[in-house]
This record gives structure tokens, C-alpha cells and sequence, in this order.
């Protein structure tokens, strides 16, 4: 998966352009100087984040697979190093952002995860998190061409209510909460190439044949669409911040 995560999964200019200036509204610029990137992936955000808040980052992935990637486009403001979200490598107070993409539902113990963060939070810090949820299943693109996804989803994905009691029973309090709508693709034709990499937790776990099967429902639908017709998917947006 790590060598078509960012095929699979990567943003246009204009999108990450988008979700940076989403995350300004609620942490602007100016006011971070350290940043944690948890759960980095292949470091989609990590270059972006730091440069677009002229601050340095590090970025913690538990896979060595994905670091490697992630490394091998880091900036000299990007530092990368492979650790678990429940065991952080950094001291007390040292980041004034801590950033979380789709990645929280991965973590083995959500409530440890969210105790490190609020340990290595500065008071005024905050979380911003990009999530999906078991409240959105019905809104997400793919899903009535792969039905196979939705119980794999239910499974893995946690709800809203459960990611903000997670926060605010470590001493958070929750300042922002939003639907944002994200373009997933520039038009159904490119979505069904995206996806056709696999580069998707959910999707891997399907059998060859129902995703197949799935792929070709999808490219079929995409020849009845206009060009310029976006794939927008809802994403969960929370901003914590410490007690």
C-alpha cells in the first residue's frame, strides 16, 4: 500500500491549499512554531503544514513502509521518526499543534493516544483532527458500489460522539466541530483511477473478486457523468483544546 498511498490518495494543490486554509480558521498562522503530525502516513500534510506555518514538524508513523516514503520528500523542517501513538517520543509542552488525518481510528488505545497528545500539548495548543465516521458511512462515494465496504467500515471507523468524549475525558474541551466537504476527485472517471491503486484500509480488505466487481459498477457510473462534476465526500473536522 505505501508505494500507491499517494496515487491512490493524494491531494491536488488546490485541495491541500483548501484544507490548510480550513485549519487557519481554527490555528493561525503566526501562532505555531512546533508541530506534531501523528499518524503521518506517506507525509501527505507534513511539507505542507510546515511550510505554510513556517514551523518545524515531526512526523510519527508506526509503519517503517510509510515513513520511508514520507522521508524521502521530507523538507529540512521535517523530521520522521516511527513510534505509536499511545508512546510518544517527545517531551512535556512541545508542540503548539498536534494534527491527526484519518489516522485515529487506526490506534490501538484512543484513550492512551489522546492522554500523549495532551501530555506533549502546550497549554494553549491545540488537535486538529480530520476524521471519518460511522455517522457519514451513507455519504461516502464508494460505498454503494463496494456494499462489502459498509460492514468493514462500521467495524473500523468510530462515531462522532465517541472521538469527542475520547477528547474530553483527557481534560480537552471541544472548540470546533465541522462537516467539511472535500473533493475526493476532480470527476468520477479520475475517482474510479484512484481507487483503482487500492491504496485504501477499507478497500484491501475486500476479496479480489467483489472489488473488481466493485470497479467496474464504478466505471461504468463514471461514463454517465459530466467532467466537471467533482466526487465530494463529507470529512469530520474536530479542534480540541486543552482544559
Amino acid at each position: 500500500m505505501p508505494a500507491a498511498y499517494d496515487a491512490g490518495r493524494g491531494y491536488s494543490p488546490g485541495v491541500l491549499a483548501y484544507w490548510l486554509e480550513v485549519i487557519a480558521q481554527s490555528v493561525p498562522r503566526g501562532s505555531v512554531s512546533e508541530i506534531l503530525d501523528l499518524g503521518c502516513g506517506t507525509g501527505r500534510y507534513s511539507n505542507a503544514l510546515a511550510d505554510f506555518y513556517d514551523a518545524n514538524l515531526i512526523a510519527i508513523d508506526p509503519s517503517e513502509k510509510m515513513l520511508a516514503e514520507a522521508r524521502r520528500k521530507a523538507s529540512s523542517r521535517v523530521r520522521c521518526e516511527r513510534a505509536s501513538a499511545e508512546s510518544l517520543p517527545l517531551p512535556n509542552a512541545s508542540v503548539d499543534m498536534a494534527f491527526i488525518s484519518m489516522a485515529f481510528h487506526h490506534f490501538e488505545h484512543p484513550d492512551r493516544a489522546v492522554a500523549e497528545c495532551r501530555r506533549v500539548l502546550r497549554p494553549d495548543g491545540s488537535v486538529c483532527l480530520r476524521a471519518g465516521t460511522i455517522d457519514r458511512i451513507d455519504s461516502y462515494a464508494y460505498v454503494d458500489f463496494f456494499p462489502g465496504s459498509r460492514p468493514i467500515l462500521h467495524r473500523a471507523l468510530q462515531s462522532q460522539a465517541f472521538i469527542e468524549s475520547t477528547f474530553t475525558g483527557a481534560v480537552f474541551k471541544l472548540v470546533r466541530h465541522e462537516l467539511i466537504p472535500s473533493e475526493a476527485a476532480e470527476n468520477w472517471i479520475a475517482y474510479a483511477e484512484k481507487l483503482a491503486y487500492r491504496a485504501d484500509s477499507i478497500l484491501v480488505q475486500l476479496s479480489d473478486r467483489e472489488f473488481d466487481q466493485g470497479l467496474a459498477a464504478l466505471r461504468e457510473h463514471a461514463k454517465t457523468t459530466p467532467p466537471n462534476a467533482p466526487v465530494v465526500e463529507p470529512v469530520d473536522f474536530f479542534v480540541f483544546r486543552p482544559v
